[in-house]
């Protein structure tokens, strides 16, 4: 498999988790850890998948997504929400704002991959 995901997350220990089930399934994985320096990575490497936290400083995921959305380059690159929020209004924006799905943290590894691999067909 040659496909490339960017994992975002503030948390050091789930970017760590979320790699190491990703590359040990093929992935190639890069890693920021908000949005900000997730938009760096995005300028600079080409992704088939954005799997991102929503609560983050400095950018969001919400405002992730909804500037990866504006970009020509990425308006269709699928994007996962993989986070501890539960609220259906978290959630509601999230797919407004562009959102292709979203997973709940603690993630079952399993279910991960397969909805990563879904999504970059």
């Amino acid at each position: 498999m040659d496909k490339r995901v960017l994992i975002v997350d503030d948390s050091v220990t789930m970017r760590d988790m979320v790699t190491y089930t990703l590359s040990n399934a093929g992935f190639t994985v890069f890693e920021a850890d908000d949005g900000l320096n997730a938009l760096d990575v995005l300028q600079n490497k080409s992704v088939d998948l954005v799997i991102t936290d929503i609560n983050m400083p400095r950018l969001d995921g919400i405002g992730l997504i909804q500037k990866i959305r504006k970009t020509e380059a990425h308006a269709f690159l699928p994007i996962l929400c993989l986070t501890t929020e539960t609220a259906s209004d978290t959630k509601s924006d999230a797919k407004t704002a562009g959102a292709t799905g979203w997973l709940a943290k603690p993630f079952d590894p399993e279910t991960l991959v397969r909805a990563a691999m879904k999504v970059c067909l």
